[in-house]
């Protein structure tokens, strides 16, 4: 990948399902930087970058996160509202990678604005295919949004 580095932000609370994400963005060379964090409080400080996250050299902005919805301490569609109400943050696109596949969840994200709404496969291969699916997609994204900043679009 040339240019500026992807940085991803994971919000996953499960660590088998943080480490497949992990692990297959890598193989697939999709994110230069992959910043976890295991609740919705964290992930909030983390993209304020206020406490332990404070430092934007170690803890940048990050050009994607993707977002689980069961969460500790704060709920995933909270961290979604916060983001999209949030000025600085409202760029951020936000890919909601879940296991819930219930019409009522999609609809809360969709109306919080989610940019996507991913459901996790339990097929281990599904999953992985997802991932790839996934960072090819914003990697597309990322680099034509790369190439209207230099455009001076």
């Amino acid at each position: 990948m040339q240019g500026t580095a992807l940085e991803i932000l994971l919000v996953e609370d499960e660590p088998g399902h943080a480490e497949l994400v992990k692990r297959n963005l890598r193989r697939h060379r999709v994110a230069n930087e992959l910043h976890h964090v295991e609740d919705g409080e964290q992930a909030l400080d983390y993209l304020h970058q206020r406490g332990d996250f404070a430092d934007p050299e170690t803890n940048p902005r990050p050009h994607l996160v993707l977002l689980d919805l069961r969460l500790p301490k704060i709920d995933g569609i909270e961290v979604l509202q916060e983001i999209k109400a949030a000025r600085s943050l409202q760029p951020i696109p936000v890919a909601v990678l879940t296991s819930s596949d219930a019409e009522t969840d999609m609809a809360k994200a969709c109306e919080a604005q989610a940019n996507s709404y991913l459901v996790k496969p339990v097929d281990f291969d599904k999953f992985r295919q997802l991932i790839e699916d996934l960072g090819f997609c914003w990697l597309a994204w990322d680099r034509r949004s790369g190439d209207r900043d230099r455009l001076g679009a």
